[in-house]
């Protein structure tokens, strides 16, 4: 029934801020954007490598997340990583808070975790290599 993931949306408080952190911090390609008046919103659709899109949308007056990482909803949003510690420095160069490293006990996997500009909590996740 399902054969991957398409896209994963986000709403965010301050669009200039937000598309700088997503295209030219974390590196995704715009591949459209585009202004609706009638609702006063950008809509920026961006590609990861993979395929996999994020829509992020700028709304007047979005209200805030009511609590993080338990609330109700989207927990988090996990990217891939080839290289855990080239992204880590990557992000801290760019003035990015980044946690400590975590294993995960049940895969062996190497993550982190860090946030975009309103606060949302986004994972870099580095396979296990056999």
């Amino acid at each position: 029934m399902l054969s991957g993931m398409h896209h994963v949306a986000i709403i965010c408080s301050d669009y200039g801020r937000s598309k700088h952190f997503y295209t030219e911090v974390l590196g995704l390609r715009v591949i459209a954007e585009n202004y609706r008046a009638e609702r006063d919103s950008y809509k920026l659709d961006l590609l990861l490598p993979d395929g996999t899109q994020i829509e992020l949308f700028s709304f007047p007056e979005p209200p805030e997340r009511p609590s993080q990482p338990e609330a109700c909803g989207l927990r988090h949003i996990s990217f891939r990583t080839e290289s855990l510690q080239d992204s880590i420095r990557h992000l801290k160069q760019q003035d990015i808070e980044v946690e400590p490293v975590r294993i995960d006990p049940y895969t062996g996997a190497s993550f982190t975790f860090f946030q975009d500009p309103d606060g949302l909590p986004l994972e870099l996740y580095e396979l296990k290599r056999p």
